[in-house]
């Protein structure tokens, strides 16, 4: 009976541990991805760190506490993560626009835009709290 629940023990272990290499393996890979360089020189992550340098200074107390409302669902481990991705479409739309600060249409805009489709039920929850229409972003939510 012990060597049968021991020998279990090792099958499940074994399962385990090789779905959860797995699962390591492939959110490492999606990383290692995300550092390629593309065509110009430049991976993702250069590109949204470039924008997060370049538009550091156009962020207001009022606009950074929104972008913490907006990403407070988002597990604190991977929160600095998805704040990084997010400020830096928002940085990318603020250089296009030439803005001189962040705005909240900025703000909005870039999040609908940085983050899955999945998450925009949230958003509309929070901007309805907040009393602030999202009728002008609804081409961009649908």
């Amino acid at each position: 009976m012990a060597e049968n629940l021991f020998m279990w023990f090792i099958v499940f272990w074994t399962v385990f541990m090789v779905v959860f290499m797995f699962i390591g393996g492939f959110f490492m890979f999606r990383k290692f991805l995300k550092r390629l360089p593309k065509e110009d020189g430049r991976s993702i992550l250069d590109w949204q760190d470039h924008y997060l340098e370049r538009t550091r200074h156009l962020w207001t107390k009022q606009q950074s506490d929104l972008l913490e409302e907006l990403i407070s669902p988002v597990p604190e481990l991977f929160r600095d993560v998805a704040r990084d991705k997010i400020a830096g479409k928002i940085g990318e739309l603020a250089i296009e626009q030439k803005a001189d600060h962040i705005t909240e249409d900025l703000l909005i805009r870039g999040y609908i835009l940085a983050t899955p489709k999945r998450d925009h039920k949230f958003l509309r929850r929070k901007l309805d709290e907040k009393n602030m229409s999202y009728e002008k972003y609804e081409h961009l939510l649908s």
